[in-house]
């Protein structure tokens, strides 16, 4: 199995509990988020401590088993406990609407509590449990399946260019761009990975760079404007991106910035593969026109966020963040429009800073996803093998039986 160092699991569940990364704060600071409720996991979600196609999707299965072992729990009435579940799997689906796995694991779990209510309620809840952890276990297994398949598609000594994060990270564990990646360098195939650093919150910087570092994998930091430099310069040999949805015919929402890069692909005549589980395609939706763009907070572009530890130098400052933080976290009043707030976290002292880099009031537009037409698209590589134009059929056959959300309406 391809190597990935000390990478850890994303999300998994442990005592009763939903346990994940937070990834908003990798990788200065590399926090534990345990959620006790649905709604804890919902503000993960929306807060971006867990994304990623897959890890979204497994994310929702792992939700909606929350409630039922805890709200769920107290609920007596089977009818009234699948109306619930129902509402809660929609209310978890409704928190990002561009990814398509969030809506597959909500529909997949309220699918498999109905087909299989006959057994009665109490037995129903262990069940409903046992589901969502299968959702996980599956999701790891495409991804190696999916590497293996995409390793194939590339030759010693490649250099491949990745946009945002689709590593381990992204999913339960593996990764779908990078699990491709994982899988050919472990092949002795990848000589070097160049990383956008993916504005504007940096997936690139923070989170890609920190997977290939762990999985000692070969790599270089450009920012994203780079891309066509080194493409003309004849330094790259293939893109690899990740996909949050997949239309019936092949065009693929990703992250901002990965239709622009599909452009300079052809232009400059390489390979442009996209990496998804069958999960992530959409085949309810005839093309990319369908898919609902995710617009975020205008404070991702106007400024930048950085977290970190501060650690005292001398027993006079351990006092002073002491007395400042004995009542909680403390905001730090800062000019300029920047914030910081400091939080003791045992014997530490975590800081959370957002720095303003645009002047005030101004217009922003800041959508998390855009759409590449398929043409653009070489190859998007599934847990069942490659598919290649035309999209409207290798995809559905690539997705005929694996439980896709088509086949859960």
């Amino acid at each position: 199995m391809a190597g990935l160092g000390n990478i850890p699991p994303t999300i998994w569940w442990e005592d009763g509990t939903v346990r994940m990364i937070d990834q908003s704060r990798l990788p200065l600071v590399g926090d534990l988020l345990i959620c006790n409720t649905y709604e804890g996991v919902c503000q993960a979600i929306s807060g971006m401590a867990v994304r990623g196609a897959p890890a979204l999707g497994v994310a929702a299965a792992l939700a909606v088993a929350l409630w039922s072992e805890t709200v769920g729990a107290s609920i007596d009435d089977l009818r009234f406990y699948l109306d619930e579940l129902d509402k809660v799997a929609d209310a978890i689906a409704a928190t990002r609407p561009t990814a398509v796995n969030l809506m597959w694991g909500a529909e997949r779990m309220k699918r498999f509590a109905r087909d299989n209510a006959d057994v009665g309620l109490d037995a129903l809840r262990p069940l409903v449990l046992e589901e969502a952890l299968s959702i996980r276990a599956e999701d790891e297994a495409r991804n190696r399946a999916l590497g293996a398949h995409g390793a194939a598609l590339l030759e010693p000594g490649s250099r491949v260019l990745t946009h945002c994060n689709a590593g381990s990270l992204a999913t339960a564990y593996f990764g779908t761009a990078l699990g491709v990646i994982f899988s050919a360098n472990d092949e002795g195939k990848i000589a070097r990975v160049w990383v956008d650093e993916t504005r504007p919150v940096l997936q690139g910087a923070r989170l890609t760079a920190w997977e290939l570092r762990m999985a000692g994998v070969p790599f270089t930091l450009i920012t994203d404007n780079m891309a066509a430099s080194i493409m003309r310069r004849g330094l790259v040999d293939a893109v690899i991106v990740g996909a949050d949805r997949i239309a019936a015919n092949g065009d693929v929402a990703n992250k901002i910035g990965t239709y622009g890069l599909a452009v300079l692909a052809r232009a400059h005549g390489i390979p442009f593969y996209v990496a998804a589980p069958s999960s992530t395609v959409d085949l309810t939706l005839a093309s990319g026109d369908g898919i609902v763009i995710e617009e975020r907070d205008e404070r991702e572009v106007t400024g930048v966020t950085v977290s970190g530890v501060i650690e005292p130098r001398t027993s006079i400052e351990t006092r002073a963040f002491d007395m400042i933080t004995e009542a909680g976290d403390y905001a730090l009043g800062m000019t300029k429009g920047h914030q910081m707030q400091i939080a003791r976290k045992g014997g530490a002292y975590q800081f959370d800073a957002w720095l303003r880099i645009a002047p005030p009031s101004i217009d922003v537009y800041n959508p998390a996803f855009d759409v590449t037409p398929a043409e653009y698209v070489t190859a998007i590589i599934t847990e069942r093998g490659i598919a290649r134009p035309d999209y409207a059929v290798s995809l559905a056959e690539a997705c005929c039986g694996t439980g896709a959300l088509h086949e859960l309406g």
